[in-house]
């Protein structure tokens, strides 16, 4: 009987072993899942609208509007969040934060900045759509400065920005836009990061970011696909379980604000030609929330009011990259004093474009 029960542990481990999912079959499980995952992303416009048929609401009303933005903007973020981060775990575990952070740090911070700000101006992200893919960067050891180059270039220049401004305004200052938007990222990214500031983000971002809670494994080149992949899971639960809430929270503001925004008082408060509009135009562009494409009907409304240029485009700028629900939900990844620090490099950059395009246009 031994004999028998040793034989059968012997034939039950070649069965364990080819139990687990082969190489093949685990790509292909994920092609199929990112396959799903961008079939669900394509239909979340259909269920917003969709949910807020079943409010007693009018559509277009404040109220209508708010709703179906909520129910659009909250999956859509955490999905992006979802996979971003998910690809960024599995990514972390074939390259440690030091060699990540020496690939892009030192003499190559420049190019890095750079380098983000353009991936920035070719992803169509809002504000709060943008920050799953900064925590990603942020998780993987990126350094601080290169994630916020992306996180100022995202929402702030893309192509769809791009293009509205030229049938509006004009292809010289779509382009003076383009070439100011990509430096404000860049030179922001570039002095925050050499102002050394990771030491102000929040605790559990440190040690991802430093790579002093992965597992001794994660670097290991011996680790089986699955391994990664079951990384990648790890490091999913362990964001969203902090942030999810906040995510919720900040885009429920936004939702409320994009339905509800006064655009008739911003009219008569930029519409003034004085020194005043332009910082004016960016404190109430701060509290707002929308894309650059939801932007450019206040932007051809105010400069149909006559508002000068500067101004109209110190407001859009502030709206798509300092928007408060962003801050809110970075409020769970950076210390107040690092936001304190992110808004005003920012602003001054914003504050300095809007006066120049006055003198210049």
């Amino acid at each position: 009987m031994l004999d028998n029960a040793s034989a059968m542990g012997d034939a039950g481990a070649p069965l364990e072993e080819s139990s687990k999912p082969s190489p093949t079959r685990l790509i292909l499980a994920t092609v199929v899942g990112v396959a799903i995952w961008w079939i669900v992303y394509n239909q979340l416009i259909p269920f917003s609208e969709a949910v807020t048929s079943l409010f007693p609401v009018e559509r277009h009303s404040h109220a209508g509007e708010a709703i179906a933005f909520f129910f659009y903007d909250v999956p859509k973020v955490l999905m992006l969040l979802t996979l971003i981060v998910f690809a960024m775990g599995v990514v972390r575990s074939w390259f440690s934060p030091e060699k990540t952070r020496a690939l892009l740090s030192g003499k190559r911070e420049g190019v890095g900045n750079v380098m983000s700000a353009g991936l920035g101006i070719l992803t169509p992200f809002c504000s709060c759509s943008a920050v799953p893919l900064f925590i990603g960067f942020v998780s993987a050891g990126v350094p601080l400065g290169v994630t916020f180059s992306f996180l100022i270039a995202a929402p702030m220049v893309n192509e769809v920005a791009l293009v509205l401004l030229v049938g509006l305004v004009g292809w010289n200052v779509a382009l003076t836009y383009l070439f100011f938007g990509l430096g404000i990222a860049i030179v922001a990214g570039w002095v925050i990061g050499k102002l050394k500031l990771e030491g102000w983000l929040q605790d559990w971002v440190q040690e991802i970011h430093s790579g002093a809670n992965a597992p001794t494994a994660a670097f290991d080149e011996k680790l089986t696909l699955l391994d990664r992949y079951k990384l990648g899971f790890e490091t999913v639960k362990e964001i969203l379980s902090k942030v999810w809430i906040w995510i919720i929270i900040g885009i429920g503001l936004g939702a409320i604000i994009h339905g509800y925004v006064p655009q008739d008082l911003m009219v008569r408060i930029m519409g003034a030609d004085a020194w005043w509009s332009v910082p004016a135009a960016v404190v109430m562009g701060v509290p707002l929330y929308t894309n650059a494409a939801g932007v450019i009907p206040i932007v051809e409304a105010l400069l149909g009011k006559g508002a000068a240029l500067g101004t109209v485009l110190a407001f859009m700028m502030s709206v798509i990259a300092l928007s408060l629900p962003e801050i809110l939900i970075l409020r769970q990844v950076l210390t107040l004093r690092l936001i304190a620090v992110f808004v005003a490099v920012v602003s001054s950059g914003i504050l300095a474009v809007g006066f120049l395009f006055n003198l210049v246009f």
